[in-house]
């Protein structure tokens, strides 16, 4: 699409495979069908539930802040329209290097694991990714819980990605986190990185300027 090229131009976009990623998941693949004239713009678009679909820019700049990798194992905290989770699943699943590598399959064993709170989008969310087969072959598995507590049974995460705002970052997705990984998260308008470089010691960047849908907790 055009706003992908825009990104790149701008420099948003800069990673290869995130690039990839962005120019073979398609947006409008994640959007409801009486906006989908709308997927090209650069902008938040509603999904129903007072939820949306992340405006591209903001989506681009917390990827490559996540620099989500081959192989790896991430959570992506309130998928909403699974959108973000396809672009992370192309990538821990080796998209990328598959396309470039036509006649070798290569095995690697990445995941997502989407959670979404309100049940209606859970399986928005689900259908969507399924038009690339992410679910049917396991690389996204979408469960429907209060993602601020994160997810324990499938800890620890080489990154944790969040789509909507918290009032503080949840200490459940610290505990959760493999030293060395990463937290991309709004936290009000800005989105922080937090990289964890032991048990319970974080460097820690702030980003202001943006604007998210709250965190949806059952606290």
């Amino acid at each position: 699409m055009a706003f992908v090229e825009e990104l790149i131009k701008q420099g948003w976009l800069k990673t290869p495979a995130i690039i990839e990623a962005f120019r073979a998941i398609k947006r409008i693949d994640f959007m409801p069908p009486e906006i989908q004239e709308l997927a090209g713009l650069n902008e938040a678009l509603p999904i129903g539930y007072n939820q949306t679909i992340s405006q591209p820019l903001t989506v681009a700049f917390m990827l490559e802040l996540l620099q989500p990798e081959a192989g790896e194992k991430i959570l992506d905290v309130g998928s909403g329209s699974g959108w973000t989770s396809a672009l992370l699943a192309y990538i821990v699943s080796g998209g990328e290097l598959k396309s470039k590598i036509k006649y070798q399959k290569l095995k690697i064993n990445g995941k997502v694991i989407a959670l979404e709170i309100i049940p209606e989008l859970k399986t928005f969310g689900e259908r969507n990714a399924e038009k690339y087969r992410y679910v049917s072959e396991g690389i996204i598995r979408f469960i429907c819980a209060d993602g601020s507590k994160g997810y324990a049974k499938e800890a620890p995460f080489d990154k944790i990605l969040a789509s909507a705002s918290a009032q503080e970052i949840p200490l459940a997705w610290k505990d959760q986190l493999k030293i060395g990984g990463r937290i991309v998260t709004p936290v009000g308008n800005s989105i922080w990185l937090l990289i964890k470089k032991g048990k319970d010691d974080f460097e820690e960047k702030e980003f202001p300027g943006f604007a998210f849908v709250p965190l949806i907790s059952k606290q």
